[in-house]
């Protein structure tokens, strides 16, 4: 399947969940700290309408998160508390935009990048990006819920994505970047393998404590993930799923 295909997936998966949820179950914590379900979804449609104004002609109207906040994060914090509304609103409004997104980037040419938050990106990378964003969210909804969330063979997008953006990563923390290999079990039993296996620096194991980390939701230490040489420690705290 395609990443589109597999974004698709993602989202049907999220959707299910919410659908049906009470009006108490939306206004409850989620694991996202300080977000409601409510918020979190409200964070989710704002961002895949971000999605849609970058891929389509639409693109010269898009907000600027610079407007909201000196930083990411503060800004999509301040981007929620401006437009929160009624359960019902926010899951049609998340609805609508995630299927304009995922249409959007299907359309878009494939070689021409797209500017994101603060980088531009190509549509399956960005496409990329944004499951692992409704996974690690989902995640943050499905938990509090004691809803079903299995591991899918998705996450090898999300591993390829934590593991071509080390660099970055190492870069945002001022270091010179190493060379890493990662050898990831996904959830069926198979075997991912990123970087050059003679790298110095290695990690092994679960897929999904590999995404978890790089998703800030496990930490390094607890993630049972094992390390060999002499950055691949530096590594997994450095993970990010994210390409900001």
């Amino acid at each position: 399947m395609s990443i589109f295909d597999d974004l698709a997936a993602e989202e049907d998966r999220l959707e299910a969940i919410l659908d049906g949820l009470t009006e108490a179950q939306w206004l409850s914590p989620s694991a996202a700290a300080g977000w409601t379900i409510a918020d979190t979804v409200l964070h989710l449609a704002q961002t895949e309408e971000g999605v849609v104004a970058t891929a389509t002609a639409a693109g010269s109207g898009r907000r600027d998160w610079r407007e909201f906040g000196s930083s990411v994060d503060g800004a999509m914090a301040a981007m929620v508390e401006a437009e929160r509304t009624t359960p019902d609103e926010i899951f049609q409004r998340w609805r609508t935009a995630r299927r304009q997104a995922l249409a959007a980037l299907r359309q878009a040419d494939p070689k021409q990048p797209l500017r994101w938050v603060a980088a531009s990106l190509k549509p399956p990378t960005l496409a990329t990006t944004r499951l692992a964003e409704h996974w690690a969210h989902g995640l943050d909804i499905a938990g509090p819920l004691g809803a079903d969330f299995p591991d899918t063979a998705r996450l090898r997008h999300i591993a390829w994505l934590g593991h071509s953006t080390l660099p970055y990563a190492f870069m945002l923390a001022g270091q010179e970047p190493p060379t890493v290999y990662c050898e990831l079990t996904g959830p069926d039993g198979d075997v991912w393998r990123y970087g050059p296996a003679d790298a110095d620096s290695r990690i092994t194991g679960s897929a999904g404590a590999f995404c978890r980390v790089g998703a800030q939701r496990l930490a390094a230490e607890e993630s049972g993930l094992a390390t060999e040489g002499p950055h691949a420690m530096a590594a997994l705290k450095a993970l990010r799923n994210y390409a900001l």
